[in-house]
């Protein structure tokens, strides 16, 4: 039989579940309310659970390490640990790499190598590939070597045709294309992932062989100066932004020893916040002007100004300015740009729920009270504007973290225990194990962020924020009770009925029912003085007894039953 502080957890576990289904959804939402388990499954909860587990608790060194938090990124950076991105890094995934560009190249010039279908027909019969030869030419029976190196691919078959003619003038029809152009191998070299030798096509692009050598290095390399050398002289110089911003690449013919150069990149500037494109950028120059970084970063509509960021020499100096106004900025190397929106809220749009028979969704100027906006409500008739609900993420935000807050430190308290015997340690450990799924329970509780209206001056004076949920209740006649009785459920109300009334309509209280701990909320978040009568509309919430050696322990549940009790409904001093 388990001891009485388990069988006391588990009850709390009844009115955590029943916390959970009824309140712990947003007021705004419309979600499916979880099924409340029943005791049987609780206490038919497997041990191990947790990291509790796998210690034996009394050992001061069971405090579990907290999880490492990676670096908070700056809003609208795209970073992989705390490097932002390089613009263009994206495009070396070894796509370029597994396709070669074999298709029909006009402008392609015939080198020695390729291979060309040569078809005769007509006075002779003739059909063979032909590779041309170190010299340049192909070898045409009856009509001898045709040059045909340098030859553009669009002029191969008039070239050829031209040259058997010379030998039979008439009754010969001739047919000649290029079949797939010559294998070369190319040096790929600079500041790359792997330089090395690479083989491919001699139509292949450059981003082809880039990609074969592992990309351009993103610390280091250069995406506006690739360089393509042959005989190590400049065939070629590239600006691969042109391509990811335009799609402008230059077609280039390789040869067998050409050489990609990949130079190191000279300036930069980070990007982040209200832009398409929040990425380091590489600058053509040491200072740019401020338009030409928006063509690249591409502010998003949102934003209205940009904040600089500049080290001069041992300095940090900021600059701000409207995005209107950057016709005379300049952007210099090493700068953090930030695009911002920069905005004054002039309205607030809030939500309206419940006996509310007007628009559900009001727009108020900045600075308007709750008074204001009962003023253009268009309540039903069942409405009960006495009992006027107001939930704010802010306050669920704030609640939340506090719930959170409490349930570490009772982890903590349930880990560290210490035993004097191994009895007891044993009896640690299921108490642990049992506290480490509360703990996982309670952890899925949302408050939901009401603010108390504590009388109706309070309420006139109370400024509204944006995104507000005002919720007007209809009149109520029953009482919801729910907790550490038998048969929790919704009763009739009784006028001048206690507590204990209800309770009795009720089953009565269970074993483990901690009599002096009974909370009555107003619908308006207010809790009921002790002794008070319950009114309509209310709800009256039975606690657990808590029994345990652990003070701590003790404390720590008591402290978090009630904050789900009363987070769960109600924001004290807001």
């Amino acid at each position: 039989m388990l001891p009485r502080f388990l069988r006391t957890l588990a009850s709390s576990f009844l009115l955590l579940s029943v916390l959970t289904s009824g309140h712990a959804a947003d007021p705004s939402t419309d979600a499916s309310k979880p099924q409340t388990p029943s005791l049987g499954q609780i206490l038919g909860l497997p041990l191990g659970v947790g990291t509790a587990s796998t210690v034996l608790p009394g050992d001061a060194s069971l405090v579990p390490a907290p999880p490492p938090q990676a670096l908070p990124a700056l809003p609208g950076m795209q970073v992989i640990g705390a490097k932002p991105v390089v613009f263009g890094s994206q495009i070396f995934s070894g796509r370029f790499a597994s396709q070669g560009l074999s298709g029909f190249n006009p402008d392609y010039q015939v080198a020695s190598g390729d291979r060309i279908t040569l078809r005769m027909w007509g006075a002779l019969n003739y059909e063979a590939v032909q590779v041309v030869d170190a010299q340049g030419n192909i070898f045409v029976p009856n009509a001898g070597p045709i040059q045909v190196r340098g030859v553009r691919n669009d002029e191969l078959n008039q070239r050829v045709d031209e040259q058997v003619k010379r030998t039979f003038k008439a009754n010969v029809g001739v047919y000649a294309t290029l079949e797939s152009a010559q294998p070369v191998k190319v040096f790929v070299t600079g500041y790359v992932r792997a330089p090395g030798l690479y083989g491919g096509l001699s139509s292949d692009s450059v981003l082809g062989f880039l990609d074969r050598a592992g990309g351009i290095d993103p610390d280091r390399g250069s995406y506006l100066n690739v360089e393509v050398l042959r005989g190590g002289k400049p065939r070629a110089v590239l600006n691969l932004y042109q391509f990811l911003l335009e799609g402008k690449l230059e077609r280039l013919q390789f040869h067998d020893g050409d050489t990609v150069v990949v130079r190191p990149r000279q300036y930069a500037v980070t990007v982040q916040g209200e832009a398409q494109n929040t990425y380091l950028f590489e600058l053509s120059a040491a200072d740019v002007p401020a338009t030409e970084l928006v063509q690249l970063a591409q502010p998003k509509p949102t934003a209205t100004h940009v904040s600089v960021v500049r080290n001069t020499g041992v300095e940090l100096k900021s600059e701000y300015h409207p995005l209107s106004q950057l016709g005379s900025v300049t952007i210099h190397n090493g700068d953090l740009v930030t695009f911002t929106a920069d905005k004054y809220p002039t309205t607030l749009l809030v939500r309206i729920d419940g006996a509310q028979l007007g628009e559900r969704a009001l727009v108020m100027p900045n600075g308007a009270r709750l008074k204001d906006l009962v003023a253009r409500l268009n309540p039903s008739p069942e409405a009960d504007l006495a009992g006027i609900q107001l939930y704010r993420k802010s306050v669920q935000d704030r609640q939340k973290r506090s719930l959170d807050l409490s349930l570490r430190n009772l982890e903590t308290a349930a880990l560290t225990a210490r035993s004097a015997t191994a009895e007891e340690a044993a009896l640690r450990k299921q108490e642990a194990d049992l506290m480490m799924s509360f703990v996982n329970k309670a952890q899925q509780v949302q408050p939901l962020g009401q603010v108390v209206l504590t009388s109706k001056e309070q309420a006139d004076q109370m400024l509204l924020e944006d995104g507000d949920v005002v919720v007007v209740p209809e009149k109520q006649n029953t009482v919801l009770l729910s907790g550490e009785v038998l048969f929790p459920n919704a009763l009739v109300f009784k006028p001048g009925a206690s507590v204990a009334d209800y309770v009795a309509m009720a089953g009565g209280y269970t074993q483990s029912a901690d009599t002096s701990k009974e909370i009555v909320l107003h619908p308006n978040g207010t809790v009921a003085e002790p002794g008070s009568s319950p009114q309509p509309g209310d709800e009256i919430m039975i606690l657990p007894k808590i029994d345990s050696k652990n003070i701590e322990v003790t404390r720590g549940i008591t402290q978090i039953l009630y904050q789900i009790a009363i987070a769960a409904k109600v924001a004290f001093g807001l």
